[in-house]
């Protein structure tokens, strides 16, 4: 009887560490490297959290592409946490021309039709405090992302039926969570992963000013640092990628002024032009070794014809030596990039050598017997220890491949 309960145990996590092997491959969108998390969390039992649409939002043209409602889950926080609030902003990539967004359309991406009536909540989203150690009983919501801009667009085009309202879904939500209590709080934290920790980043101090002086409120952006960098071929693909998202959408007179001050728009939907000015403490939770920006913007297959980065891009114990010297350089850029903001005693890093993308949503990789480590702290706690000033967190680990305690993706191709 106890090797059954045992196996019943394990079961879990091997599936966990199996699934990581069969991800679905398919460039165009991040959610790729979240769309498994249902099908292996059911197997964890987690707690499932309902659908809400925001009923009005359409009077204000706060909708999807597809115009419809917009919406968030939200699961009521209790004891202790009853009067703070994590708020997630949901990632899943961009659409940057009338083509992927009209297609984008027919997905969750793009509207409310097509979401899920009920999500899994896990990791940092988690009830459970072994699982969400300092989280568990907060007010915790995820606001689903169906404007394909990081919630920063305001406009249309009526010939192909798109509604570019990202801004305007971010000031509904807020103003729906207020109204659910949100506008209590004593405690606040803004999350993201992906588009959403580029959201995250995007709207920190806004989501600061929604609250009075004595609230307690910072920004946690997990794989949201996607950066202006040289990719395979020499030119900058993920600039061309951002510049048809921020044009499109007319997400400009969106972006942080402390940016579009002084930079052209594309400039400012990078973080490395934008952490540095923001008044709010913000936590950067990256690893160094992106699977998306590896997969997506630094050598994406369209600057491959000849196939020499198919195998590394999939697998990274398939790059060879070259290979891992071009993303090694990456890092180096990445830790560049975050050299100013981490001076700030305010801010917190924790980046790890892995071959990874969203770390804080997965319970895995967020807090488990098993999970990623920086100096024996997990993301979990390292978060936890920044959030509440319980120790001041600079975490930048060593060069791949020294850290053995990753949680690295490997993908099919296909």
């Amino acid at each position: 009887m106890p090797k059954l309960l045992l196996l019943l145990f394990l079961l879990p996590l091997a599936f966990t560490k199996w699934v990581h092997a069969f991800l679905p491959y398919n460039l165009s969108d991040s959610s790729l490297f979240d769309s498994y998390q249902t099908s292996f969390a059911a197997t964890l039992n987690p707690l499932m959290v309902p659908l809400t649409l925001i009923h009005g939002a359409d009077a204000k043209q706060a909708v999807c592409l597809d115009g419809t409602l917009p919406g968030y889950h939200l699961h009521r926080g209790y004891g202790s946490g009853s009067n703070s609030w994590l708020v997630q902003l949901e990632g899943g990539g961009w659409c940057n021309n009338i083509r992927n967004c009209v297609y984008r359309k027919t997905t969750r991406r793009g509207s409310s039709r097509f979401m899920e009536k009920q999500i899994p909540f896990t990791g940092i989203l988690s009830n459970r405090a072994e699982e969400n150690p300092d989280f568990f009983n907060w007010n915790r919501v995820k606001v689903r992302y169906c404007d394909g801009a990081s919630f920063t667009g305001d406009s249309e085009n009526k010939a192909a039926q798109l509604q570019f309202r990202g801004q305007r879904i971010w000031l509904a939500a807020m103003e729906a969570l207020k109204a659910e209590g949100m506008q209590f709080a004593k405690q606040a934290l803004l999350s993201g992963c992906s588009a959403g920790g580029l959201a995250s980043i995007l709207h920190c101090d806004e989501f600061r000013d929604l609250f009075p002086r004595t609230t307690k409120v910072k920004c946690l952006s997990d794989a949201g640092l996607f950066l202006d960098v040289v990719d395979i071929s020499g030119g900058h693909y993920i600039r061309s990628l951002f510049g048809g998202v921020v044009h499109l959408q007319g997400a400009g007179r969106n972006l942080p002024s402390i940016c579009t001050r002084h930079l052209d728009p594309t400039s400012c939907f990078f973080p490395q032009n934008l952490i540095a000015g923001i008044r709010t403490p913000l936590f950067l939770v990256n690893a160094a070794y992106d699977s998306w920006q590896i997969q997506s913007s630094i050598a994406p297959p369209s600057l491959d014809p000849a196939g020499y980065w198919h195998d590394c891009r999939l697998n990274h114990a398939k790059c060879n030596q070259p290979q891992i010297q071009f993303l090694q350089g990456f890092r180096n850029q990445m830790l560049n990039a975050v050299s100013d903001f981490s001076k700030s005693s305010k801010n917190g890093l924790f980046i790890n050598s892995c071959f990874a993308h969203c770390q804080t949503e997965r319970q895995d990789t967020w807090f488990g017997d098993n999970s990623p480590v920086i100096g024996n702290k997990p993301i979990a706690l390292a978060v936890g220890d920044w959030y509440f000033d319980r120790a001041a967190v600079k975490a930048i680990d060593c060069p791949y491949p020294c850290d053995r305690t990753c949680h690295h993706l490997v993908f099919r191709s296909g």
